[in-house]
């Protein structure tokens, strides 16, 4: 049996010092906030054949260091934004790659303009979507099994976040859209693995083999760490393999997948049994 719970402070540890480090770069530098919260032109031109996305990169850097383009693979298309684009630049960049690869007038499909306000809106949608979904996992879990398991698997959950907000602010990853639909995913994922735990020790609870609680916890998690590793590494496989080979934004869709699954493996056996534990004694003593 693994000795888990015991060694809580190690694992704690671990994760206070990520979170920390990432609370305070966000603190320091904020985070790399994409045009979807910041505002901005984005400009969508059809190239109509085969193109290379770098290419389009160095133009566009030409007229904003910090542009950004993606390639949109129905039509052949690229998307390229920038915060700071004026209305003679985006004529000028168009073109350049109209010349570049002989397209007519009609290539240049779309000029959006996002506003601060829609950003600021987005993170509004972003933080109740967030809210919501974590008090239905507190309501089910609470119902499910206990309000301390529920609590447990919460302050779990909010790790995971933390987490992938701490690799995103170190790294300065650019936060958009797709990072919003990811971290709720992970909030929906990363429960999977903890309520396994939390269903063995409910059944070894009920089968009173073990005398304590970190004892239960620990013989719980030993018997479902198999189980677990194994769901975590085949489904981290295949999100890593669709971030090596996908295009772009994909890869923002999967690459915070990545951040969480792992987090939340970690969560699961190392934080969220160890809380249940402490919530368990505490209410033992009061």
């Amino acid at each position: 049996m693994f000795k888990i719970v015991e060694r809580w402070k190690l694992w704690f540890s671990i994760s206070l010092i990520i979170i920390i480090i990432g609370v305070g770069t966000w603190l320091i530098k904020d985070l790399n906030y994409g045009i979807d919260f910041k505002g901005g032109t984005v400009v969508t031109i059809k190239i109509g054949k085969d193109f290379n996305v770098e290419d389009i990169r160095k133009i566009a850097a030409k007229y904003d260091p910090k542009a950004s383009a993606r390639e949109i693979l129905e039509g052949k298309k690229v998307e390229i934004s920038s915060k700071d684009f004026t209305d003679d630049q985006i004529a000028q960049l168009f073109n350049e790659i109209k010349a570049k690869y002989q397209l007519d007038d009609t290539a240049r499909e779309a000029t959006k303009r996002i506003g601060p306000s829609i950003g600021k809106e987005l993170r509004q949608k972003a933080i109740t979507s967030s809210i919501v979904a974590t008090l239905g996992i507190l309501i089910y879990t609470s119902f499910r099994f206990e309000l301390k398991s529920g609590v447990a698997a919460i302050i779990a959950l909010l790790h995971d976040l933390l987490v992938m907000v701490s690799v995103y602010a170190v790294l300065q990853i650019p936060v958009n859209s797709s990072f919003i639909a990811a971290m709720l995913t992970i909030l929906g994922y990363s429960i999977n693995d903890t309520i396994v735990v939390f269903d063995r020790i409910r059944e070894n609870r009920r089968l009173g083999k073990y005398k304590s609680f970190a004892i239960t916890a620990d013989a719980s998690i030993t018997q479902t760490l198999s189980r677990s590793i194994n769901t975590v590494l085949t489904t981290l496989f295949t999100i890593t393999a669709v971030y090596i080979f996908g295009v772009s934004s994909i890869k923002d869709f999967a690459l915070p997948l990545i951040v969480g699954i792992i987090s939340g493996c970690y969560s699961s056996i190392f934080i969220a049994s160890p809380i249940w534990v402490m919530l368990e004694k505490r209410g033992k003593i009061a």
